[in-house]
């Protein structure tokens, strides 16, 4: 049995077998699940895990995540609209959106949606910060505008990424649970 990974990002897929690697094998899968808007993580990694362990008629379990960049004087905003907002306004203007606001805390969060024959699970992994002017080189998104512990995350290589990743807290949640459920 193998853990199917519903992505197109091999960096995903790449720290999930970094994760389970004592556990259960990872498989990429490309599946094109509906993404449903909602203003919950949840509810969009679940439905889309559901949505894909269905259409695959496989026995072996699928997982699927969603991620969000949430800005406190912002009121959450992007959120789970984080990709449409990087894709339409881009992380240079929500960046300086929030520069004129005095509170640049942010946070982002991943939920990891479990599916299998007998439902579904989920699994939320945060990592806070602030917002700062662009800086570094690596990473995607809007991670030369996230500050953790002085550095943006596209300052950081992978492996200190890594290390305090919100989809390897996600990851970590759900490999101590599967680990024990398989027990």
């Amino acid at each position: 049995m193998a853990i199917r990974f519903v992505t197109s990002n091999e960096g995903k897929v790449r720290e999930a077998r970094e994760y389970l690697a004592d556990i259960e094998p990872v498989e990429q899968v490309q599946y094109d699940y509906t993404e449903i808007q909602s203003d919950s993580l949840e509810e969009i990694a679940t439905h889309g895990a559901r949505e894909t362990f269905d259409a695959l008629e496989d026995d072996d379990p699928v997982i699927v995540d969603d991620t969000g960049l949430f800005v406190d004087a912002l009121g959450g905003f992007p959120g789970p609209y984080s990709a449409y907002v990087e894709d339409t306004v881009g992380v240079d203007r929500l960046w300086r959106l929030a520069s004129e606001e005095e509170d640049k805390r942010a946070r982002f969060t991943t939920v990891l949606a479990y599916a299998d024959e007998t439902g579904t699970e989920t699994f939320t992994g945060s990592v806070a910060g602030t917002l700062v002017a662009p800086r570094g080189e690596g990473g995607f998104g809007y991670d030369p505008i996230f500050e953790y512990n002085g550095q943006t995350l596209a300052e950081m290589d992978t492996e200190e990424k890594n290390a305090i990743s919100h989809r390897g807290r996600a990851l970590a949640a759900f490999a101590e649970w599967y680990a024990d459920r398989e027990a």
